[in-house]
Protein backbone atom coordinates (compact mmCIF):
# COMPACT_ATOMS: atom_id res chain seq x y z
CA UNK A 1 0.00 0.00 0.00
CA UNK A 2 1.56 3.28 -0.79
CA UNK A 3 2.53 5.56 1.54
CA UNK A 4 3.17 8.98 1.13
CA UNK A 5 5.87 10.58 2.79
CA UNK A 6 7.68 7.79 2.51
CA UNK A 7 9.43 5.57 -0.37
CA UNK A 8 7.28 2.99 -1.97
CA UNK A 9 7.81 0.64 -5.10
CA UNK A 10 5.51 1.53 -7.61
CA UNK A 11 4.33 -0.07 -11.48
CA UNK A 12 4.19 2.24 -14.31
CA UNK A 13 1.19 2.16 -16.11
CA UNK A 14 1.34 5.11 -18.86
CA UNK A 15 4.55 7.01 -20.46
CA UNK A 16 3.05 10.21 -21.66
CA UNK A 17 4.88 14.12 -22.22
CA UNK A 18 4.46 14.70 -18.89
CA UNK A 19 6.39 11.79 -17.80
CA UNK A 20 5.51 7.91 -16.01
CA UNK A 21 2.17 7.56 -14.12
CA UNK A 22 2.84 5.10 -11.96
CA UNK A 23 -0.38 2.66 -9.98
CA UNK A 24 -0.98 4.47 -6.49
CA UNK A 25 -4.17 2.29 -5.55
CA UNK A 26 -6.61 4.13 -3.73
CA UNK A 27 -4.75 7.48 -4.56
CA UNK A 28 -4.96 7.39 -8.13
CA UNK A 29 -2.17 7.52 -10.90
CA UNK A 30 0.82 9.31 -9.38
CA UNK A 31 2.98 11.21 -11.99
CA UNK A 32 6.80 11.00 -11.87
CA UNK A 33 7.84 14.37 -14.03
CA UNK A 34 9.95 13.95 -17.11
CA UNK A 35 12.76 15.64 -15.98
CA UNK A 36 13.90 12.44 -13.73
CA UNK A 37 12.49 9.67 -16.01
CA UNK A 38 15.54 6.88 -16.32
CA UNK A 39 16.04 6.20 -20.01
CA UNK A 40 15.30 2.86 -19.80
CA UNK A 41 12.26 3.26 -18.17
CA UNK A 42 8.84 1.09 -19.10
CA UNK A 43 5.86 -0.06 -18.90
CA UNK A 44 5.04 -2.55 -16.38
CA UNK A 45 8.19 -1.96 -14.73
CA UNK A 46 8.30 -1.34 -10.64
CA UNK A 47 10.30 1.53 -9.85
CA UNK A 48 11.39 2.85 -6.29
CA UNK A 49 10.17 6.71 -5.16
CA UNK A 50 9.24 9.21 -2.83
CA UNK A 51 5.71 9.84 -2.80
CA UNK A 52 4.68 13.80 -1.65
CA UNK A 53 2.20 16.50 -2.48
CA UNK A 54 3.48 19.67 -4.25
CA UNK A 55 2.79 23.16 -3.28
CA UNK A 56 -1.20 22.89 -5.27
CA UNK A 57 -1.65 19.61 -2.86
CA UNK A 58 -1.24 17.06 -5.83
CA UNK A 59 0.88 13.65 -5.41
CA UNK A 60 4.24 13.58 -7.13
CA UNK A 61 6.64 10.93 -7.37
CA UNK A 62 10.63 11.71 -7.12
CA UNK A 63 13.40 9.37 -7.67
CA UNK A 64 15.45 12.09 -5.28
CA UNK A 65 15.58 10.73 -1.78
CA UNK A 66 14.89 12.53 1.27
CA UNK A 67 17.48 12.41 4.37
CA UNK A 68 14.22 12.14 6.56
CA UNK A 69 11.05 10.10 5.68
CA UNK A 70 7.75 10.41 7.54
CA UNK A 71 7.97 8.54 11.12
CA UNK A 72 11.46 9.54 11.26
CA UNK A 73 13.98 12.10 12.97
CA UNK A 74 16.55 13.94 11.79
CA UNK A 75 19.26 16.96 12.07
CA UNK A 76 18.31 19.24 9.60
CA UNK A 77 19.47 22.52 8.17
CA UNK A 78 16.73 25.94 8.03
CA UNK A 79 17.26 27.01 4.37
CA UNK A 80 14.49 29.94 4.51
CA UNK A 81 12.03 31.68 7.35
CA UNK A 82 9.05 33.71 5.67
CA UNK A 83 5.57 34.73 7.02
CA UNK A 84 4.48 31.64 6.27
CA UNK A 85 6.80 29.33 8.28
CA UNK A 86 10.53 27.65 8.04
CA UNK A 87 11.51 25.61 5.21
CA UNK A 88 14.24 22.96 5.96
CA UNK A 89 16.57 21.24 3.45
CA UNK A 90 16.09 18.07 3.44
CA UNK A 91 17.47 16.47 -0.17
CA UNK A 92 14.39 17.57 -1.88
CA UNK A 93 14.21 20.27 -4.36
CA UNK A 94 10.66 20.86 -2.39
CA UNK A 95 11.69 22.05 1.07
CA UNK A 96 10.87 20.63 4.02
CA UNK A 97 7.80 22.77 5.29
CA UNK A 98 7.50 23.45 9.97
CA UNK A 99 4.65 25.63 10.81
CA UNK A 100 5.85 28.64 13.20
CA UNK A 101 4.02 26.61 16.15
CA UNK A 102 5.79 23.45 16.15
CA UNK A 103 9.04 25.57 17.22
CA UNK A 104 10.30 24.13 20.51
CA UNK A 105 12.54 27.32 20.17
CA UNK A 106 12.63 30.33 18.11
CA UNK A 107 14.72 28.85 15.15
CA UNK A 108 17.27 30.50 12.80
CA UNK A 109 18.51 30.97 9.03
CA UNK A 110 21.30 28.08 8.22
CA UNK A 111 21.22 26.51 11.64
CA UNK A 112 21.02 22.93 12.32
CA UNK A 113 17.84 21.34 14.22
CA UNK A 114 16.64 17.91 15.24
CA UNK A 115 13.14 17.50 13.90
CA UNK A 116 10.32 14.74 13.79
CA UNK A 117 8.66 14.46 10.58
CA UNK A 118 4.58 13.75 9.93
CA UNK A 119 1.18 13.88 7.92
CA UNK A 120 -0.90 16.56 9.42
CA UNK A 121 -4.81 16.63 8.76
CA UNK A 122 -4.53 17.15 5.10
CA UNK A 123 -2.04 14.70 4.35
CA UNK A 124 0.86 17.10 3.89
CA UNK A 125 4.60 16.00 5.18
CA UNK A 126 5.18 18.07 8.25
CA UNK A 127 7.97 18.58 10.68
CA UNK A 128 7.69 19.80 14.18
CA UNK A 129 10.77 20.41 16.36
CA UNK A 130 8.77 19.78 19.71
CA UNK A 131 9.71 16.15 20.03
CA UNK A 132 8.12 15.21 23.22
CA UNK A 133 4.36 15.67 20.54
CA UNK A 134 5.54 12.60 19.43
CA UNK A 135 8.27 10.29 20.76
CA UNK A 136 7.71 7.81 23.58
CA UNK A 137 3.90 7.66 21.89
CA UNK A 138 4.04 3.70 21.34
CA UNK A 139 4.67 0.13 23.11
CA UNK A 140 8.41 -0.73 23.24
CA UNK A 141 9.98 -4.81 23.84
CA UNK A 142 13.61 -3.39 24.18
CA UNK A 143 15.91 -5.66 26.13
CA UNK A 144 19.47 -4.75 27.16
CA UNK A 145 22.21 -5.21 24.77
CA UNK A 146 19.63 -4.59 21.60
CA UNK A 147 21.14 -2.46 19.14
CA UNK A 148 19.53 0.43 18.26
CA UNK A 149 20.01 4.13 16.21
CA UNK A 150 20.21 6.77 18.05
CA UNK A 151 20.14 10.40 17.16
CA UNK A 152 21.06 13.17 20.36
CA UNK A 153 18.31 16.08 20.80
CA UNK A 154 19.70 17.86 23.74
CA UNK A 155 21.68 17.66 27.10
CA UNK A 156 19.92 17.26 29.91
CA UNK A 157 21.42 17.41 33.77
CA UNK A 158 22.03 13.68 33.57
CA UNK A 159 23.25 13.02 29.94
CA UNK A 160 22.19 13.46 26.55
CA UNK A 161 18.93 13.24 25.88
CA UNK A 162 18.62 10.78 22.33
CA UNK A 163 15.80 9.32 20.25
CA UNK A 164 15.92 5.58 19.91
CA UNK A 165 15.00 3.96 16.58
CA UNK A 166 12.65 7.49 15.88
CA UNK A 167 10.33 6.08 18.64
CA UNK A 168 11.34 6.34 22.17
CA UNK A 169 13.57 8.64 24.18
CA UNK A 170 16.79 7.61 26.16
CA UNK A 171 19.24 8.88 27.60
CA UNK A 172 23.27 8.84 27.24
CA UNK A 173 25.06 9.54 30.85
CA UNK A 174 27.87 11.96 30.61
CA UNK A 175 30.24 9.69 32.45
CA UNK A 176 29.83 6.96 30.07
CA UNK A 177 30.45 8.85 26.72
CA UNK A 178 34.06 8.77 25.87
CA UNK A 179 33.62 10.87 22.62
CA UNK A 180 32.69 14.21 21.77
CA UNK A 181 29.13 14.67 20.54
CA UNK A 182 26.47 17.37 20.65
CA UNK A 183 23.08 17.53 19.27
CA UNK A 184 22.53 16.31 15.99
CA UNK A 185 25.13 13.23 16.82
CA UNK A 186 23.39 10.34 14.72
CA UNK A 187 25.03 6.75 15.37
CA UNK A 188 24.82 3.23 16.56
CA UNK A 189 23.66 2.53 20.09
CA UNK A 190 22.71 -0.45 22.73
CA UNK A 191 19.81 -0.58 25.33
CA UNK A 192 22.27 -0.77 28.38
CA UNK A 193 19.32 -0.45 30.80
CA UNK A 194 15.29 -0.96 30.57
CA UNK A 195 13.91 0.68 33.74
CA UNK A 196 10.67 -0.15 35.57
CA UNK A 197 8.62 2.73 33.93
CA UNK A 198 9.96 1.80 30.67
CA UNK A 199 12.48 4.58 29.97
CA UNK A 200 15.58 3.70 28.55
CA UNK A 201 19.15 4.19 29.46
CA UNK A 202 21.44 3.95 26.40
CA UNK A 203 25.37 3.64 25.57
CA UNK A 204 27.38 4.01 22.42
CA UNK A 205 29.17 0.56 23.18
CA UNK A 206 27.79 -2.96 23.19
CA UNK A 207 27.33 -4.34 26.55
CA UNK A 208 29.38 -6.90 28.03
CA UNK A 209 32.23 -9.30 26.25
CA UNK A 210 30.63 -8.32 22.54
CA UNK A 211 31.92 -4.66 23.58
CA UNK A 212 35.55 -6.05 24.06
CA UNK A 213 34.90 -7.85 20.61
CA UNK A 214 33.65 -5.15 18.58
CA UNK A 215 36.19 -2.57 19.98
CA UNK A 216 38.78 -5.39 19.57
CA UNK A 217 38.25 -5.85 15.32
CA UNK A 218 38.34 -1.98 15.78
CA UNK A 219 41.70 -1.76 17.25
CA UNK A 220 43.11 -4.92 14.70
CA UNK A 221 42.06 -2.51 11.36
CA UNK A 222 43.72 0.56 13.21
CA UNK A 223 46.95 -1.88 13.62
CA UNK A 224 46.94 -2.35 10.03
CA UNK A 225 46.38 1.45 8.72
CA UNK A 226 48.96 1.86 11.35
CA UNK A 227 52.18 -0.61 9.71
CA UNK A 228 51.18 -2.94 12.51
CA UNK A 229 51.99 -0.62 15.62
CA UNK A 230 50.30 1.65 18.19
CA UNK A 231 51.53 3.97 20.96
CA UNK A 232 48.78 3.16 22.98
CA UNK A 233 49.09 0.15 25.87
CA UNK A 234 47.07 -0.45 28.95
CA UNK A 235 49.11 2.34 30.59
CA UNK A 236 48.31 5.35 28.18
CA UNK A 237 45.74 7.86 29.63
CA UNK A 238 42.08 7.63 29.25
CA UNK A 239 41.84 10.77 27.14
CA UNK A 240 44.25 9.40 24.73
CA UNK A 241 42.61 6.20 24.28
CA UNK A 242 39.10 8.09 23.99
CA UNK A 243 40.84 10.58 21.12
CA UNK A 244 41.16 7.38 18.62
CA UNK A 245 38.39 4.83 19.85
CA UNK A 246 35.94 6.69 21.64
CA UNK A 247 36.05 4.27 24.46
CA UNK A 248 36.42 4.14 27.94
CA UNK A 249 40.24 2.79 29.03
CA UNK A 250 38.48 0.03 30.93
CA UNK A 251 36.83 -1.28 27.42
CA UNK A 252 40.18 -0.69 25.64
CA UNK A 253 42.19 -2.58 28.26
CA UNK A 254 39.41 -5.75 28.41
CA UNK A 255 39.75 -6.00 24.23
CA UNK A 256 43.56 -5.84 24.05
CA UNK A 257 43.86 -8.37 26.78
CA UNK A 258 41.52 -10.50 24.77
CA UNK A 259 43.33 -10.15 21.77
CA UNK A 260 46.93 -10.97 23.52
CA UNK A 261 45.11 -13.99 24.58
CA UNK A 262 44.26 -14.92 21.31
CA UNK A 263 47.91 -14.28 20.13
CA UNK A 264 46.87 -11.52 17.55
CA UNK A 265 48.71 -8.69 19.41
CA UNK A 266 51.76 -8.47 21.58
CA UNK A 267 51.92 -5.64 24.63
CA UNK A 268 54.63 -3.30 25.27
CA UNK A 269 55.15 -0.59 27.59
CA UNK A 270 55.15 2.04 24.46
CA UNK A 271 52.24 0.21 22.70
CA UNK A 272 50.97 -2.38 20.58
CA UNK A 273 52.10 -4.50 17.77
CA UNK A 274 50.76 -6.32 15.68
CA UNK A 275 51.73 -10.23 15.34
CA UNK A 276 52.87 -11.56 12.26
CA UNK A 277 50.54 -14.47 12.39
CA UNK A 278 47.74 -12.27 12.55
Amino acid sequence: MLEIGRLNQLAVIEMADLGAYLEGGEFGDILLPSKELPADLSIGQQIEVFVYRDSQGNLLATLQKPLVQVGECANLQVKDINDVGIFLDWGLDKDLFLPFGEQQQPMEVDRHYVVYVYLDNEQRITASNKLDRYIDKSDHKYKCGDKVELLVAGRTELGYKAVVNNKHWGVLYYDQVFKRIRAGYAGTGYIQKVREDQKLDVSLEPIGIQKAIDIGDTILAKLREEQGYLALSDKSTPQAISAIFGVSKGTFKKAIGKLYKEGLITISKTGIVLNDKE
